[in-house]
This record gives C-alpha cells, structure tokens and sequence, in this order.
C-alpha cells in the first residue's frame, strides 16, 4: 500500500487535466480533436494507474467501481477507433467527480 500514493497522485494529476481540458463544456469537447485525444489520453492513464494500486485499497474502498475502470481502459486502448464520445463525455460529467472524491478519503488515509 505503500507505493499507492504514488499511483493515487497520478490518477489525481490526470483528473486535474481533464477538467482544465473540458473547462470549455461539452459542445467544444466534442468539437475539437485535441481536447478529445488529450482527455482520452488521460482516461487511459488514468485507468492504468488505478490498476497498480493494491487490491487490498481497493477492498477497502467498495464505492469505487474498479472493475468498470479497467475495462474502460481496455476499450481506450484497444478499440480507440471505436470510441464513444458520448460516453466518454458522461463519464467526465457523472463519474470523475466521485472518483475525484473517493482518491481525495485515499490520499488522506496515507497522510
């Protein structure tokens, strides 16, 4: 659990971006390119790093839905020709501030 930090700041770092990256809404979102593959960009590594923190955290933090992260992640790398937009954007919009706040209890109980 020890190298969890690590792992819960990137993801942190990677929240950050996405939000200063879709500051603009949605209609830009899905309008320009660039803010499109800088976001998908960060969801994958993002979803990387949440895999390499212990299982053991992620037993103790249930609210999480890892296993939907992971395969997210699985569809950002693997079928990035495929990629929903839409559902990219619901996620920015109705998951990454839930997740933002669970990280936000980890990276408390590690100070």
């Amino acid at each position: 659990m020890k190298d969890d930090k690590l792992y819960l700041i990137h993801v942190q770092e990677c929240i950050q971006r996405i939000e200063k990256y879709t500051l603009g809404g949605k209609m830009e979102f899905m309008q320009q390119d660039l803010i499109q593959d800088a976001v998908i960009r960060n969801l994958q590594v993002l979803a990387e790093s949440s895999q390499r923190i212990s299982d053991e955290r992620k037993l103790n933090h249930p609210e999480v839905d890892w296993l939907a992260l992971s395969g997210f992640r699985n569809i950002l790398v693997h079928d990035y020709l495929g990629v929903d937009l839409e559902m990219v954007w619901n996620i920015i919009d109705n998951d990454l501030p839930s997740l933002k706040y669970s990280l936000l209890k980890m990276l408390d109980e590690n100070n």
